[in-house]
């Protein structure tokens, strides 16, 4: 933004200290003289010496001393104060500083401002503070694009490839490449659609109602009841009515990928999947389990990045795109909720969705 040029900040301060040492000092030369002229009788006086005084000789006497002392009151003040302002406004130079390195595309620099706690220092720990996860977040949205391009470059690198087949070969049958073009553009689509779930997630565009997660637990393991009959996987869902405050169309989805996930990544025969609703003080709670192989915390803990998998899920029939956690996550941070994965003992994933209760459940208005 274009502003025309005024006094600095360290010039307005000085100038300040310089008004305000020069107003005590007058005021209090003032009230000097006022003491002595209040005592001092209206007639002359002799002292010692053989000194005549009264209070027009007092008066004339002490102005120019006064003035003296404002004049050198003021080259004090000036000269102090820009000393001392200097010093006082250090720190926010260099918060200055680090804020245009910023602004040119450096985010890995940090003020770290020595020193005791003040509002100076509060304010660059919080600028700190600020740089690191933007650049986190810059981080994050660089290695997102750059997984996005890859995972939307394979399905259209294949459909290539089977369109130069097909071309350099006019006599083969279509109905096999066909079919290959059907499953290829379908992952395409799939991929496209999760990428824009997830920017309408991350944008928060979206209203918010009273939603029931033990209603949206139930439709979505009716919806994936075919899937997990297909793998030999149960679905058990339990708990008591559970008002969320969100979105409903991207809490049923948050809901079905985690059911999803959790029905695709379990054991080969015999698997368990239980989703429960329930309520804390001020929460609503959704949990997702499953049996499934033991995983590492240290793997767990990265699942809900953006096209992460597992071990051994990399490209099965149901493998998706590797944005379902990713997804869950996006749309848990834009409902202020909170996404805990853990390991089970016994071998498998414990996903807990914590989203803010509906105000309604409880009979009160929002």
């Amino acid at each position: 933004m274009d502003r025309e040029p005024g006094p600095s900040a360290r010039l307005k301060l000085t100038l300040s200290y310089a008004g305000f040492v020069m107003l005590a000092g007058l005021l209090l030369m003032a009230a000097v003289l006022a003491f002595y002229l209040y005592f001092l009788p209206n007639g002359w006086i002799t002292t010692e010496g053989n000194f005549w005084i009264n209070r027009s000789v007092l008066v004339r006497a002490f102005v120019p001393f006064m003035a003296a002392v404002i004049v050198f009151l003021l080259v004090f003040g000036l000269l102090g104060g820009w000393v001392l302002a200097g010093r006082m406004l250090a720190p926010l130079t260099r918060i200055t500083d680090a804020t245009r390195v910023a602004a040119s595309g450096s985010l890995a620099h940090r003020i770290r401002l020595p020193g005791r706690t003040d509002e100076f220092r509060e304010l660059a720990d919080a600028f700190d503070t600020m740089l690191a996860r933007l650049e986190a977040h810059v981080a994050e949205q660089r290695r997102f694009a750059a997984n996005a391009s890859h995972e939307l470059r394979t399905p259209l690198a294949i459909t290539q490839s089977l369109l130069d087949v097909a071309r350099n070969d006019p006599e083969r049958a279509t109905g096999e490449l066909d079919e290959r073009l059907r499953v290829v553009n379908a992952r395409a689509i799939e991929l496209t659609e999760a990428l824009l779930l997830l920017s309408r997630a991350e944008q928060r565009s979206f209203s918010r109602d009273r939603v029931d997660l033990s209603l949206v637990a139930e439709e979505a393991a009716e919806t994936l009841l075919p899937l997990a009959e297909k793998r030999g996987v149960t679905v058990e869902t339990s708990g008591d009515m559970t008002a969320a405050l969100g979105s409903p169309a991207l809490l049923l989805q948050l809901t079905t990928n985690l059911v999803h996930n959790a029905i695709v990544h379990n054991l080969p025969e015999r698997g368990a999947v239980w989703v429960t609703t329930g309520a804390e003080p001020g929460r609503a709670v959704l949990t997702v389990e499953n049996t499934g192989e033991h995983l590492a915390p240290a793997l767990v803990s990265t699942l809900a990045e953006p096209f992460r998998r597992g071990t051994g899920r990399i490209r099965t029939d149901q493998a998706g795109v590797g944005l379902g956690l990713a997804i869950v996550k996006s749309i848990t941070q834009a409902h202020d909720g909170t996404l805990t994965l853990t390991p089970r003992p016994d071998g498998g994933l414990r996903v807990t969705v914590r989203l803010p209760i509906s105000l309604y459940a409880t009979g009160k208005s929002k």
